[in-house]
């Protein structure tokens, strides 16, 4: 019963923040919000799909952004097909949209069920192993990807369902629905049994593995669903560019991911939403002063690392229960009195 009543107070909280978030972008005439918080959709999914492996599950890869940029380059590739395109109609951008979460979960399942059977430092690497392939792969095959120059030409985006993509104000709403609801789906998978285990293989594989569970095939369940999230969020990012890019490949996207869980925090549910909307802010008003942004950016990471030794509302949120247990440890000492 408490699982439902759970559920249910994420699901209104999560069509409040849809609500919210649709009034900030047709509400507001100028572009910039809308285009900034596009942006964090795709930069958050992205982190959020990294901490269910880092965070949840102990797991911390260097090659996440691979699925990112998969996703963006699946669905971009098949709405530039004519073929595709003129075979579906108005059914192509729906169509392309599941082709690349299957596409990027069926890709995730080959590397994962070699990469989750490995822990520590040999997992990380693994992981940016097969990113810097795929990142070759693309830079390599021209005539499909556009080598270094991307998916030229724009991405196709047929109205559906009234649906038209090619309006500002349309093809936002639509992000902002895929994104929440593949927050609610990451936090329904992470408060269920499913991924209290994933807390368990975490903190104890080993005790894990003696009571039952299947810790590789849990694990590979996590990656897959985590990887497919990521390739939304290159979907999200194709829609906003219309492109795709062999940068989102690069293993420097898989380590800003990581920045974001830093700084947001790794232990509360949307710490690296807030990391993706602070490093995102730090990038723009560091480049309205100085090009340097990596000395500004790695110092607010160090005070981060040094200071609070943890991120921003993991800070927050031990404060708020060391403050609290105070509070009855003096009503408990006031009581006996």
């Amino acid at each position: 019963m408490s699982l439902f009543v759970e559920f249910r107070r994420d699901l209104l909280i999560a069509l409040a923040g849809l609500v919210v978030l649709i009034a900030i972008g047709v509400g507001i005439e100028h572009a910039w919000p809308r285009d900034f918080l596009t942006s964090i959709f795709a930069a958050g999914l992205l982190a959020m799909s990294l901490n269910m492996l880092i965070g949840y599950t102990g797991l911390v890869s260097f090659g996440h952004a691979a699925f990112f940029a998969l996703g963006g380059y699946i669905f971009g590739l098949l709405l530039q097909s004519e073929g595709f395109t003129g075979a579906l109609g108005a059914g192509s951008v729906p169509v392309a949209l599941v082709a690349a979460v299957v596409g990027t979960g069926l890709y995730s399942v080959v590397i994962g069920a070699i990469c989750v059977r490995l822990t520590e430092i040999y997992f990380a690497f693994l992981t940016l192993a097969f990113q810097m392939f795929l990142y070759s792969v693309i830079l390599s095959w021209v005539d499909l990807t556009g080598g270094d120059q991307g998916l030229m030409g724009g991405i196709p985006r047929p109205a559906f369902l009234g649906i038209d993509l090619a309006d500002q104000y349309h093809r936002y709403v639509f992000c902002a629905v895929l994104f929440v609801s593949c927050v609610m789906i990451m936090r329904i998978m992470t408060e269920s049994p499913f991924g209290y285990t994933l807390r368990m293989i975490r903190d104890n594989a080993t005790r894990a593995a003696f009571l039952g569970v299947n810790v590789t095939r849990v694990k590979l369940i996590c990656f897959v669903v985590s990887s497919s999230i990521a390739g939304v969020g290159g979907v999200i990012l194709a829609l906003f560019t219309s492109g795709a890019y062999p940068e989102w490949a690069f293993w420097a996207q898989s380590g800003e991911a990581i920045f974001m869980i830093m700084l947001g925090g790794l232990n509360v549910f949307l710490g690296p939403i807030l990391g993706a909307v602070v490093l995102r802010i730090l990038n723009d008003i560091v480049q309205m002063y100085t090009s340097h942004t990596e000395i500004v950016i790695g110092g607010v990471i160090m005070f981060v690392v040094l200071v609070l030794r943890r991120g921003i509302l993991d800070f927050v949120k031990d404060w708020w229960v060391e403050r609290q247990q105070a509070r009855l440890s003096a009503e408990n000492r006031n009581g006996k009195k």
